[in-house]
């Protein structure tokens, strides 16, 4: 599974040119990344295709898990580029506006991986049924496993379209299906199981668990960040009252003789003191035995 060297990627000029056509600024930001990260692997792969194409026998049993990674970003050819990101293009469009930025890339990014995993299984059950070891060594590459997922997210956030599929005219609720066989009877060559691992990934999406799971998961994330700042907020706290005595504590610069006596003469100050004093001891005992406790901890800590 090599590039063919030596001659003009046409496919890729062709890409650059319908996206100069469409503009970038009209292009949201998550969608025109990914289009510049799966352009710019092409020009400059990380490594051979052999290397990071994902198949049973090397995800699974050999552990070169950093393949799910790298396999969907990394395409055959200029005219597979161009396919697969001319179809990024218009989905994207559509879809991250309507989802937003940081969902979106989200998205994209939990789709890569589990339509990798979801591939593998795929083929280890052909494996299993048809008792043909080959379909452990068929090895997938690029995004179109993605583009398959976000067609069926497309259509359901869009429903009541009309799809056109050589010629003819498909409800957009079957279209993912009819476009999955059709693809493979025009090109034999495709990953039907690649395909097929979007549609399933889509629909675990918009039908399964798989929604909910991905909105817990930020759910926990966003609880942990907000425990961390609740925390290190109280520990400041903690710390000002026990270094400066209580919180809230400023600084303020000297002032004048006058200030510090309010006016008053030795014996009245004397007084003063010896009242606020006694005012002093009326603390409650168990809160500033609390704040001793904190403030040892809190330096025991450092």
């Amino acid at each position: 599974m090599q590039r063919r060297q030596g001659r003009v990627n046409a496919g890729l000029l062709l890409l650059l040119y319908q996206i100069s056509q469409v503009g970038l600024q009209n292009i949201p930001s998550v969608t025109l990344g990914v289009l510049a990260l799966n352009i710019f692997l092409f020009l400059n792969p990380v490594r051979p295709l052999s290397e990071v194409c994902i198949s049973v026998n090397e995800g699974f049993y050999r552990k070169n898990w950093q393949r799910l990674l790298l396999s969907p970003v990394h395409h055959a050819d200029d005219w597979h580029l161009y396919y697969n990101m001319i179809s990024m293009l218009w989905k994207g469009i559509m879809l991250e506006k309507k989802l937003k930025s940081i969902w979106f890339a989200y998205i994209i990014a939990v789709f890569s991986v589990l339509i990798g995993v979801v591939y593998m299984v795929l083929e280890f059950m052909l494996v299993k049924i048809l008792d043909d070891p080959s379909y452990e060594m068929h090895c997938a590459v690029g995004f179109s496993g993605v583009l398959f997922a976000l067609k069926v997210l497309n259509n359901h956030y869009n429903p009541g379209r009309v799809s056109s599929i050589l010629g003819l005219q498909i409800s957009s609720k079957y279209a993912c299906w009819v476009e999955l066989v059709a693809i493979h009877l025009i090109s034999p060559g495709t990953s039907f199981a690649g395909h097929l691992a979007g549609i399933l990934v889509g629909l675990m999406y918009t039908m399964g668990p798989l929604k909910k799971i991905m909105k817990a998961c930020t759910g926990i994330y966003l609880k942990k960040a907000v425990g961390h700042l609740r925390n290190y907020y109280w520990n400041s706290q903690a710390f000002q009252q026990c270094y400066y005595g209580y919180p809230g504590y400023q600084y303020r610069t000297p002032r004048n003789y006058y200030d510090y006596t309010g006016g008053l003469t030795e014996e009245e100050q004397l007084e003063r003191a010896v009242l606020n004093s006694l005012n002093e001891r009326g603390r409650n005992f168990i809160e500033i035995k609390r704040e001793r406790i904190l403030c040892k901890n809190l330096f025991l800590s450092f």
